[in-house]
């Protein structure tokens, strides 16, 4: 199948240079995903230490593994996206913007990380 290459021609790209593409632009954004995720919940953490004290237990702390693991799943939806984008006829300007799926991604992230624990984690921890 001819699929457009980045300079906008048409090429013939196999799925494999395509998700080798994928994995070299969205795996090096994951590291810096995981850290602001991780840095929003030691924000929360630090700024409200007393009262998360009680919350440092294996059962909580195995629950955010749990988190953790569902967030990294929820980042691989973009490979979905990225993938069947590059096969269209719009790979092009897709490549350059597809920074903007990781931008409104990240930012989905805090906002959700952000009201979980606000609303779910932190009413159910015991005042310590």
């Amino acid at each position: 199948m001819a699929i457009p290459d980045s300079a906008g021609t048409r090429g013939t790209r196999s799925l494999r240079e395509l998700i080798d593409d994928a994995l070299r632009y969205w795996e090096p954004r994951r590291i810096v995903y995981n850290a602001v995720l991780a840095s929003v919940c030691l924000g929360w953490l630090i700024l409200s230490w007393p009262h998360f004290r009680a919350a440092l237990t294996l059962a909580p702390l195995a629950a955010l593994l749990v988190l953790a693991v569902l967030a990294n799943l929820c980042y691989c939806v973009a490979y979905v996206v990225d993938i069947a984008l590059q096969y269209s006829s719009y790979r092009a300007r897709w490549l350059r913007w597809r920074w903007a799926l990781w931008l409104a991604g990240m930012l989905f992230a805090v906002l959700l990380a952000n009201h979980w624990i606000a609303d779910e984690i932190y009413p159910g921890v015991p005042p310590s």
